[in-house]
């Protein structure tokens, strides 16, 4: 198995959870309104799922592994267009949990900036997604060795083990506090 199943698997739960928000966007636009609620579970998967998780192995695992890869100048560049759109998507959130708690706290004129960043984050995603799924993931395979995917493979497990005890004691200890 390649090291990028499990990528691609994600992906497909990210798109998901992308589509939801879309409908929730349009609803917000027709009503005037959001739901902060929603927001607070939306930035929770994105946070956790899409960035921590997925973007987590994406940059610690597979670009570290390429970037000692005598890659094409084509990859090399895709690989930081990547990396850029990361920071950008850990940006836009941030601004969508400024918003959300000012709606929260009475701005009504917050749900602007709301709407704002969701129409950001559904229409980047796929975009962003599609492009490592059909321009980078699949080419970039062809540097590594077996048993080099293979180690990667069992990185990527070992990462996902590690960050679910990880989550869960930083919930515990905020909870203590």
């Amino acid at each position: 198995m390649m090291p990028i199943g499990p990528l691609m698997i994600e992906h497909r739960l990210i798109e998901r959870m992308i589509e939801v928000m879309k409908r929730q966007l349009q609803r917000w636009e027709t009503e005037g309104k959001a739901d902060s609620s929603f927001i607070e579970t939306a930035v929770d998967f994105i946070r956790t799922y899409a960035d921590r998780c997925h973007h987590g192995k994406e940059e610690d695992i597979l670009f570290r592994d390429l970037s000692k890869k005598p890659v094409s100048s084509d990859h090399r560049r895709i690989m930081e267009e990547l990396r850029e759109e990361h920071r950008w998507g850990r940006e836009t959130t941030g601004r969508l949990v400024e918003a959300n708690e000012a709606y929260r706290n009475g701005d009504a004129e917050a749900v602007s900036a709301i709407l704002e960043c969701v129409k950001a984050l559904v229409e980047f995603y796929p975009k962003h997604i599609e492009k490592e799924d059909r321009y980078f993931f699949l080419p970039i395979m062809d540097y590594f060795s077996k048993e080099e995917k293979d180690a990667m493979l069992k990185e990527e497990y070992e990462f996902d083990r590690v960050l679910i005890h990880e989550i869960y004691r930083d919930k515990a200890t905020k909870a203590e506090e």
